[in-house]
C-alpha cells in the first residue's frame, strides 16, 4: 500500500486526523470506471507534489491557511467493505477524531453519514459539493441516491448543495420539498465566494457538519479526471476557500473526497488538486 507522506503517527489512537481509503465503485452507474484506484493515486499525487528532496532531506510544503504543526495524522490504509468503514467512522467521530475518506464512488457517503449521525446522536448538517444533487428517489442504493438513502440522518434545512448544475427534475422537487438550499456556480459568481462562505457558516451554525466533496463540483478545466464531468463548475480556489473557512469552524466531524477517475485524468491535474484539497482541509482543522 502507498502511504500518505503527511502521515506522522503510527496508530489511530494517536491521531487527530485519520485518512481512510475506500477503493469501491460497486454502486456507480458511471460509464467512466476506475474510481477504485483513486485512493492510492491521490496518495501518490500528494507525495509527489507536496514534498521536495534536497540535500538528502525530505521537505514538506506549507499550506495556504492553517498549519500541520502539532497535528497527529494517520493514514489507516484502505478498507475492503462497508461494514469496516461504518465501524471505523463511528469510532473516530465518537472520539472527536476527524475522519477523511478517499473514494471510490459517492455511495460511501451514505454509510459514513449513518455512522457519524449515530455517533453524535444527532441529525447532521451536510455540505454536499457536487455537480449533481444525488437526490434521486425513484431508484435507491447507488451513487445517485445518497441524499435519499441518508435522509433519516440529515437536517436538510441546515444543509446545502454547492456547485449543483446537472440536476434531474425529481431531484429539484425533492430538494425543494425538504427545504434544502442549492447554491449553483452562477450564484457564487453573482454573490461572491466570501458571501457564500458566510451563508455556509450561518446555515451550519451550532450543528455537527459533514462535508462531502465530489470532484465533479469543479469545472472540468480544473478536474477533468472525474466519473461524470459537467461543464460550468467551481474554480479550484473557490472550492478550497470555502472548505478552509468551513473546516476551521471546528464543527466538522467528517469529510470525504470522491469520484476521482484516474484513467481520464490529464497530466495528473485532478489527482493533484484532490491532494491539495486533502492537505488544506487537514491544515484548517482546529485541534482541540
Amino acid at each position: 500500500m502507498v502511504r500518505l507522506g503527511r502521515s506522522n503517527v503510527d496508530s489511530i489512537e494517536k491521531a487527530d486526523v485519520v485518512i481512510l481509503g475506500v477503493p469501491d465503485e460497486s454502486k456507480s452507474h458511471a460509464k467512466r470506471k476506475g474510481t477504485s484506484r483513486a485512493p492510492d493515486v491521490l496518495r501518490i499525487a500528494s507525495n509527489e507534489s507536496e514534498f521536495f528532496e534536497r540535500g538528502g532531506k525530505i521537505i514538506p510544503t506549507c499550506p495556504m491557511r492553517g498549519t500541520f504543526e502539532n497535528k497527529h495524522i494517520f493514514d489507516a490504509g484502505n478498507v475492503d467493505n462497508q461494514k469496516d468503514l461504518s465501524r471505523i467512522v463511528h469510532e473516530l467521530v465518537s472520539g472527536s477524531t476527524l475522519s477523511i475518506l478517499i473514494g471510490g464512488d459517492h455511495s460511501l457517503t451514505t454509510e459514513a453519514l449513518k455512522a457519524a449521525s449515530t455517533a453524535t446522536k444527532s441529525r447532521l448538517s451536510l455540505l454536499y459539493f457536487d455537480a449533481h444533487p444525488d437526490f434521486v428517489s425513484s431508484a435507491r442504493n447507488y451513487y445517485g441516491s445518497v441524499l435519499t438513502d441518508s435522509s433519516e440522518y440529515l437536517d436538510f434545512r441546515k444543509s446545502m448543495l454547492i456547485g449543483t448544475r446537472s440536476a434531474e427534475p425529481e431531484e429539484l422537487v425533492n430538494a425543494e420539498r425538504e427545504g434544502l438550499q442549492i447554491v449553483n456556480p452562477l450564484d457564487i459568481v453573482e454573490l461572491g465566494v466570501g458571501k457564500v462562505a458566510s451563508m455556509i457558516a450561518e446555515k451550519t451554525k451550532g450543528s455537527k457538519t459533514y462535508i462531502s466533496i465530489d470532484l465533479d463540483c469543479l469545472d472540468p478545466a480544473f478536474a477533468p479526471g472525474v466519473s461524470v464531468p459537467s461543464p460550468g463548475g467551481l474554480s479550484s480556489m473557490d472550492l478550497i476557500f470555502l472548505l478552509s473557512k468551513t473546516v476551521s469552524s471546528g464543527n466538522v466531524v467528517g469529510i470525504d473526497i470522491v469520484e476521482l477517475s484516474p484513467d481520464f485524468d490529464v497530466g495528473g491535474m485532478t489527482a493533484s488538486i484532490a491532494a491539495r484539497i486533502l492537505s488544506e482541509c487537514i491544515a484548517s482543522f482546529p485541534v482541540k
